[in-house]
């Protein structure tokens, strides 16, 4: 149990970095194509989807891919803090609603048995 615990932790701190790499995106969009602020924003681009990569290889091979994927939706949430943090962007009650529904779905489904790897009966 413990064990599966760190690797929730790996996963959300993996999806973390992933959610980081759009801010970097938007970073870019601000910049002339080609200029060295807009090269160092989209090579940190790269840099975090190669990492987010590697390390989502090892998070699948530890979870099942269903399970995964479905912590995946937990990203919006990440940048609707993302936006506010770096962009000053307001977080509004229907951000906030739907931030909560994303978790709340993504517990919902790992705590149930939809999340567990079983065979079915033919």
């Amino acid at each position: 149990m413990k064990k599966k615990l760190y690797v929730y932790m790996g996963l959300h701190i993996l999806l973390l970095v992933y959610s980081a790499s759009t801010v970097f995106s938007k970073l870019a969009s601000g910049y002339s194509f080609l200029s060295f602020k807009f090269l160092l924003c989209y090579g940190m681009v790269l840099l975090l989807l190669g990492a987010y990569a590697v390390f989502w290889q090892q998070i699948i091979k530890r979870l099942p891919l269903m399970t995964a994927y479905a912590n995946k939706a937990v990203t919006v949430v990440w940048g609707i803090i993302w936006g506010a943090l770096v962009f000053h962007e307001k977080i509004t009650w229907g951000k906030a609603l739907g931030a909560v529904l994303v978790i709340a779905g993504v517990i919902i489904y790992v705590s149930g048995d939809c999340g567990e790897d079983k065979e079915t009966e033919p």
